[in-house]
């Protein structure tokens, strides 16, 4: 390493010298380095004085080359000019290298060659050579020397010039937690890895669904781990209608085939024998997989053929897929009709045709306002308005109800039609109510800025209030979250974040730019400074959810985190990844370490992806897809849920849930794919994933077809 000074004064030739060092003291030394008169370099070996000692040698550096540094000063008694402000002479570096072989005799007093010398004596004999080669290959005679011949000629000839051309600089490699804070530095995948990777999620989509058909087909769910089913969900065999879709969409055709002959066979069956269902959960899986599969296996003919996906109608049959959806809708209206509100029960008793309300009384907010997509594309579809009206009539009561800033009660009771208690939260019982804000808007194209508008101005409201009440950034790395408010407006925040708010993102992004991308929608001009903010938000809030994965020992997110705030002294154990730049932002506690194959991350990555065009969304699913494979599956077929995402090996729990296959394993395949298929202005996703048309008006469909 070379030494850099103040200044410095040499003697000639290869005695004392005496160097100015960068504090102002003066230091001696005889050696064959530095900067001799003729700008040659002497090596100073330091002769410590009881002056020099307590300060260390300063160095030196070669002053022609600018990014090491500024040159020395150098005295006039070297016989040249005193130079002022660290200013230098530029000099080449032959001159420089010749002046070092025939510089004044006075060098040589040493008495011996040095490394220096011969070094220098290297670099001139093989200038000597580039020179005396390029010039034998020069002479060419003229009638062959043609331009072309030339350009090569001189391109791939050694010169002066390449010879001191300056090494490539190399990008900075980034710790394994910095890979994709920087999408300019993210290693984007080729196509055809992308196309790759899509095939291995719909080969995890066989394997789940392998071992529900070898050892659970017809219940709601596989246990994977004890090789049998279960009902969970009212018994109507949710794990098949939900996953039909997605074997539509990924043209999984065996599963098509074997889904589509159990539901044709059994299901209605199953409908009129089977007792008590949650209205919620029959609609979003049972209702909403229905009406999805039906638009997609061509059944629709009126709602254009946007989606991207090859029709196969003689896999399915569209025409039993409405008459099961109709006769399930018609018991599940009774939740509706039976109510003394606009609030429906929360429970029908399918075979006895009858509803009612849960255990305490009450409602979810978020189940009994997550219905109206899919009754009113079913109206579409019938021709019934039955099914609209009365799932609409929740909306334009939830219009009427007071709220804090949008933000409403995770409690709902269907004979007051009131909200019941204070508790605001963006997690369980109060999620989806956001989302379906927004979607019924967007699936309703024709009346968004009629009928409908208070819909999305409701929901504007709600997200203002959310970045005023809800959100804030942990310490001491500033990921920003979605807290909680368990006391109402003037109770305590909590700092607590279920994986199910991890929609959010999602959503805030397609509130922004509807479903186009950002691109698109900033050169047409149609974002507003608040949407743009949404973005970011969106943006911000994504990063947080996909740390929540890669803060744990397993890569996979718990089911709910606490986040570290300033003047919050609750603490806690951490996710177990130590390297993880977040570790100490983030707080997980025992009883919430479980992972249940949640999709809503990567539901957000996917719409994400779609609108920013950003390719570190698809990088942060496919991290997390490895980590479901290495974890999750299942050998003799399924994947399993666990018990702990912060130990090795995690302990595992013997269930996968519906939306594994119905949604986790769907985002991440279109995540991976091509934009076109289902675009998100032409389609909206129920809140289980399933894709239904936005409904348009005649004349806008034949246009499109």
């Amino acid at each position: 390493m070379r030494p850099t000074a103040a200044g410095k004064e040499v003697g000639g030739g290869c005695g004392l010298a005496t160097v100015v060092d960068g504090w102002g003291g003066k230091r001696e030394g005889v050696g064959t380095m530095g900067w001799g008169c003729g700008g040659e370099w002497i090596t100073l070996r330091p002769i410590l004085t009881e002056a020099s000692r307590s300060r260390p040698f300063h160095p030196l550096i070669r002053a022609d080359e600018q990014r090491l540094g500024p040159p020395p000063l150098l005295d006039a008694r070297c016989g040249w000019r005193h130079l002022q402000q660290r200013k230098f002479r530029q000099r080449s570096r032959l001159k420089m290298a010749t002046q070092a072989l025939i510089s004044k005799s006075s060098h040589y007093q040493c008495g011996k060659f040095t490394l220096g010398k011969f070094l220098s004596l290297l670099m001139v004999s093989g200038l000597i050579y580039l020179l005396v080669h390029k010039s034998s290959e020069g002479f060419v005679s003229g009638e062959l020397h043609d331009k072309v011949q030339s350009r090569h000629a001189s391109k791939d000839s050694p010169n002066i010039r390449t010879f001191w051309r300056k090494l490539p600089r190399l990008p900075p490699r980034l710790p394994p937690n910095e890979m994709y804070k920087n999408s300019s530095t993210l290693h984007q995948s080729p196509p055809s890895e992308w196309t790759s990777r899509q095939k291995n999620v719909k080969e995890a989509f066989e394997h789940a669904w392998s071992g529900y058909r070898n050892h659970a087909m017809g219940y709601d769910e596989l246990m994977p781990l004890s090789h049998r089913g279960v009902d969970g969900l009212g018994g109507l065999g949710a794990t098949v209608v939900d996953s039909l879709d997605t074997a539509i969409i990924m043209g999984a055709d065996d599963v098509v085939s074997e889904a589509s002959k159990w539901i044709e066979d059994n299901l209605m069956k199953k409908i009129n024998e089977k007792g008590q269902v949650n209205l919620f959960e029959t609609t979003i899986r049972v209702l909403g997989g229905l009406l999805s599969a039906y638009h997609l296996s061509g059944g629709d003919q009126a709602g254009g053929g946007d989606s991207g996906i090859p029709v196969t109608p003689k896999k399915t049959n569209p025409d039993r897929l409405l008459e099961v959806s109709k006769d399930l809708a018609d018991r599940l209206l009774l939740a509706f009709t039976s109510s003394p509100t606009a609030i429906p029960y929360s429970d029908v008793v399918l075979r006895d045709r009858s509803a009612h309300a849960s255990p305490d009384g009450l409602s979810s907010t978020s189940e009994a306002t997550t219905l109206q997509l899919e009754f009113s594309y079913l109206s579409r579809i019938s021709g019934d308005p039955k099914y609209d009206l009365q799932a609409m009539k929740v909306l334009e009561h939830m219009r009427t109800l007071p709220t804090v800033e949008g933000l409403v009660p995770i409690y709902i009771s269907p004979y007051s039609g009131q909200f019941s208690g204070e508790n605001i939260r963006l997690g369980s019982r109060g999620d989806s109510y956001y989302e379906y804000l927004l979607k019924v808007w967007v699936q309703q194209e024709n009346y968004r800025n009629t009928s409908l508008k208070y819909l999305f101005e409701m929901y504007t409201e709600a997200m203002r209030g959310v970045k005023h009440l809800l959100v804030r950034k942990t310490t001491p790395n500033g990921l920003v979250f979605v807290g909680e408010l368990p006391h109402g407006r003037n109770g305590a925040f909590s700092p607590k974040m279920d994986h199910l708010v991890c929609f959010l993102p999602g959503t805030l992004a397609l509130g922004a730019t509807k479903g186009i991308t950002k691109k698109k929608a900033l050169e047409s001009n149609l974002l507003t400074n608040e949407d743009i903010e949404n973005l970011r938000l969106a943006e911000d809030l994504a990063k947080t959810c996909v740390e929540m994965y890669f803060v744990t020992s397993t890569g996979l997110a718990p089911e709910i985190a606490y986040f570290h705030i300033e003047g919050n002294p609750e603490g806690g154990p951490d996710g177990g990844n130590k390297s993880s730049e977040y570790i100490n932002d983030i707080t997980i506690k025992p009883l919430d370490r479980h992972n249940l194959l949640r999709p809503e991350t990567v539901e957000s990555l996917f719409v994400l992806h779609r609108i920013t065009e950003d390719p570190k969304y698809r990088e942060w699913g496919w991290q997390i897809f490895k980590a479901f494979e290495k974890y999750t599956k299942v050998d003799s077929g399924g994947y399993t849920s666990l018990d702990d995402v912060t130990s090795l090996p995690p302990p595992r729990r013997d269930k996968m849930e519906t939306f594994f296959l119905g949604e986790t394993l769907k985002y991440l395949y279109l995540l991976f794919g091509e934009s076109n298929i289902l675009p998100l202005d032409k389609y909206v996703f129920n809140t289980e994933a399933h894709p239904l048309p936005v409904i348009r008006s005649a004349a806008q469909v034949s246009d499109t077809v």
